[in-house]
C-alpha cells in the first residue's frame, strides 16, 4: 500500500537539515565532468551510512550504484548526475565554489542531495515494511558533454549486471528555473533535442590585405557559409519541424594587413527527429563545401553526434502524473508544452528502458524569474529538494 502523504513527508523532513548541508558542501567543492572524486566519496559515504548496498568505480571511476531489494523482480530506477561546469561563481553565498573556474551552475548538487535523500528515506522504510519493488539509485558522472550515462550503461548499471535485478523503468529530473516552487512537469515523447557539434575549416589563399584580389579570401568565404547555414531552419527543414544551428566560433588571421590562409568555424545543432538530424548533416556538408567553391576556397565538415533526442515514454509520463498529482495535486503538475532544445544524456537511459524525465521548479514564490542555468549567478533552491525527494520516493512506493 502506498504510504500516507503526512507520513512520508514527516520522515523526508527528519532528514532535511542534514541534506542541506550536504547540498551545501557539494556547492561548495564543485568537480568537472569525470573528475567527480570528492563527490563520489561523499555518495558513497551516505549510501553505506543508510544501510545501501554500493558499487562504486563505474563509468571512469566516479560512477554509483547504490539499491535497495523489494518484492518484484524488476527494479526501477532513479538517476541523478554529479558533475559541475566550468563557470567562474559570481554569487555571494557563504557556500559559494571555492574553486576557481568551476561552478554548480547547472543544479547538479541538487540532484545529487535529492537523490541521496531518496535513498535514506526509502531505506529507512524498508527496515520496516520491505519495498514494493527493487530500487535502483543511479549516480552519474559527466553529464555536462561526456556521456556519464552511456558509460555507466555499457558497464552494466541497467541490465542487472553490477548490482540488483535488471531496470525495466527509469525517472530522472531536473531542477528548472522557469516554473514555480512547488510545481513538476513532463511531456509525452521528445522532451530535449539531439545535442550534435560541427568544425568547419575553410582554407583559401592568403595575401596582403591591400591586394585581396591576388589571394581567395576564407573570412569572406566563411562569413557567407554563416549565414548560409542560417537557410537550413528556414528552406530546407519542414516549417513544423525544430532546429537549431547556431555557429558559436569563428576564428581567423592575425594580423592587420594580413589576410588568412584559413578560417575556422564551430557550433552546435539541435533536432528532435533523427530524420531532421540525418536531414541537417547533410546541408551542413554540402552548403559549407558548396559556399566555400563559389569563393574559390575549399572546406572540411567535422560532424559529431553527441547525446540523442530525450524522448519520454507515454506510459511512464501518465505514471509520473498520477503520482505527482496525488501527491501534490493537479494544479502543481504543469503540462511541457514545447520540448526544450537542450540536450541531455538521460536520453541513453530513454533508449534502453521505458523511462520519464521531469522537471522540478526553483521559481520561489513573489519572484518573477530566478538565475538560469549555466548561468554564474545559478543556485539550486534548497525549498525544492523535499518535493524532489518525495516525488522519487513516490514513484518508487506506488
Amino acid at each position: 500500500m502506498p504510504l500516507a502523504t503526512d507520513s512520508l513527508q514527516a520522515i523526508i523532513r527528519e532528514e532535511l537539515a542534514d541534506l542541506l548541508v550536504i547540498r551545501h558542501d557539494l556547492h561548495a567543492h564543485p568537480e568537472l565532468a569525470y573528475q567527480e572524486k570528492r563527490t563520489s566519496g561523499v555518495v558513497q559515504d551516505q549510501l553505506a551510512k543508510a544501510g545501501v548496498e554500493l558499487r562504486a568505480g563505474l563509468a571512469g571511476g566516479t560512477g554509483v550504484l547504490g539499491h535497495l531489494p523489494g518484492r518484484d523482480e524488476h527494479a526501477i530506477g532513479l538517476r541523478a548526475d554529479m558533475d559541475a561546469l566550468p563557470i567562474h561563481e559570481a554569487t555571494d553565498i557563504e557556500y559559494r565554489s571555492r574553486h576557481d573556474g568551476v561552478m554548480h551552475a547547472c543544479g547538479h548538487d541538487g540532484h545529487t542531495t535529492i537523490l541521496i535523500g531518496a535513498a535514506r528515506v526509502l531505506a529507512r522504510l524498508a527496515e520496516s515494511d520491505g519495498l514494493p519493488r527493487p530500487v535502483t539509485f543511479v549516480f552519474q558522472p559527466a553529464e555536462e558533454g561526456g556521456a556519464g550515462a552511456e558509460k555507466m550503461i555499457q558497464d552494466g548499471c541497467l541490465d542487472g549486471g553490477v548490482l540488483g535485478p535488471p531496470i525495466n523503468e527509469m525517472f530522472g529530473l531536473h531542477g528548472w528555473p522557469r516554473i514555480g516552487l512547488g510545481k513538476v512537469g513532463s511531456r509525452p515523447g521528445p522532451m530535449l533535442a539531439a545535442a550534435d557539434s560541427f568544425d568547419i575549416t575553410i582554407t583559401g589563399v592568403g595575401s596582403h590585405a591591400a591586394w585581396p584580389q591576388v589571394g581567395h579570401d576564407p573570412v569572406v568565404a566563411g562569413a557567407a557559409v554563416v549565414n548560409a547555414l542560417q537557410t537550413i531552419a528556414s528552406r530546407n527543414v519542414s516549417t513544423l519541424e525544430s532546429v537549431v544551428v547556431s555557429v558559436t566560433r569563428f576564428q581567423a588571421g592575425s594580423a592587420y594587413n594580413i589576410i588568412p590562409d584559413q578560417a575556422t568555424m564551430a557550433g552546435t545543432v539541435r533536432t528532435l527527429m533523427p530524420d531532421v538530424q540525418d536531414q541537417v548533416e547533410k546541408r551542413i556538408d554540402e552548403i559549407a563545401t558548396g559556399v566555400a567553391k563559389a569563393y574559390g576556397c575549399r572546406a572540411t565538415v567535422d560532424y559529431v553526434r553527441g547525446y540523442p533526442s530525450t524522448v519520454n515514454d507515454i506510459e511512464k509520463v501518465e505514471v509520473f502524473r498520477s503520482v505527482a498529482q496525488e501527491a501534490f495535486g493537479a494544479e502543481q503538475v504543469v503540462d511541457i508544452e514545447q520540448p526544450v532544445m537542450g540536450g541531455e544524456d538521460f536520453a541513453y537511459y530513454a533508449q534502453k528502458v521505458p523511462a520519464c524525465f521531469f522537471v522540478l521548479g526553483l521559481i520561489p514564490q513573489g519572484a518573477e524569474a530566478v538565475p538560469d542555468l549555466h548561468q554564474p549567478l545559478f543556485d539550486f533552491n534548497d525549498d525544492a529538494i523535499e518535493q524532489g525527494i518525495e516525488m522519487f520516493c513516490r514513484l518508487a512506493l506506488r
